[in-house]
């Protein structure tokens, strides 16, 4: 079966170009088809979803009638998220987020609930004090104290993307990004970032783990970047409405995201 993309992330593109096109299923969901495009993990939605480097938009929409696709992706320019942090500081960061207000932000699920200061669900309220262990380390810039809770994080919770994976991912994004505006030692949280990363293959599913790579490279959804993006530029009510776009992901993916990026950003509990 042949498919002519109408939009694409830039790690899918790339990695089709590789292929030559050439990518077959990995797992059929209801809302999306996660492929394979050489050693890479890609997912097709249809037009209008929400885009991710990962991500390539079809019409018509997925499920395929076979394994097997090939994907026309020449001349189409991939999305890539824009570098939005240069010359912004971990305090003033913090304060722009503290504004946001996540009560504004609907009622929440997940990890979301540590946004709120709530109790948590099931199973995720035996996780507690990892996740705040996480929090803790990121606020003091304990790189190896981060990166020995986040492992015990993986896994945590249930469905594709456990919440645990979503709630650390979303603490090395925001470390990720934390990189250019000078907050910490870079160096050792690469190491920390690395660490986890060797470690999720044994804790939670293959196509998480690339997920959790991606996001501890500074690179996730289009809603999460245009957060940033709104932060940076001191934009509270531009950084709200990425943040409702946010929480809508997933049943609580967006939410254990947002939370994981307030641990990050050391503002959880805060």
């Amino acid at each position: 079966m042949s498919l002519r993309p109408v939009a694409i992330g830039a790690i899918a593109h790339d990695a089709l170009v590789r292929a030559g096109g050439v990518a077959r299923v990995l797992a059929r969901l209801s809302a999306s088809t996660y492929l394979t495009a050489g050693e890479e993990i890609v997912w097709l939605g249809a037009p209008g979803a929400m885009l991710h480097p990962r991500t390539i938009l079809v019409a018509p929409a997925p499920p395929l009638p076979s394994d097997d696709v090939r994907l026309d992706v020449h001349g189409l320019a991939p999305w890539r998220p824009a570098p939005a942090l240069a010359g912004m500081t971990m305090a003033t960061l913090a304060a722009r987020w503290r504004a946001v207000d996540a009560a504004t932000l609907g009622t929440p699920g997940g990890f979301g609930a540590l946004l709120a200061g709530r109790s948590l669900a099931f199973p995720l309220d035996g996780a507690r004090g990892a996740a705040e262990a996480l929090a803790r380390a990121c606020a003091h810039h304990d790189a190896a104290s981060a990166a020995e809770a986040a492992l015990a994080l993986l896994g945590v919770g249930g469905g594709l993307t456990p919440s645990g994976d979503d709630y650390v991912g979303g603490a090395l994004f925001a470390r990720a990004l934390l990189v250019p505006a000078r907050s910490g030692d870079a160096a050792m949280w690469r190491r920390a970032a690395d660490r986890v990363r060797a470690g999720a293959p044994a804790r939670t599913h293959p196509i998480r783990v690339a997920l959790l790579g991606d996001l501890a490279a500074g690179l996730s959804w289009a809603a999460l970047h245009e957060l940033v993006a709104a932060l940076a530029a001191g934009a509270a009510g531009a950084a709200r409405t990425a943040a409702r776009r946010v929480v809508s992901l997933g049943h609580t993916s967006g939410w254990d995201t947002l939370a994981g990026v307030a641990a990050g950003l050391g503002t959880l509990g805060s």
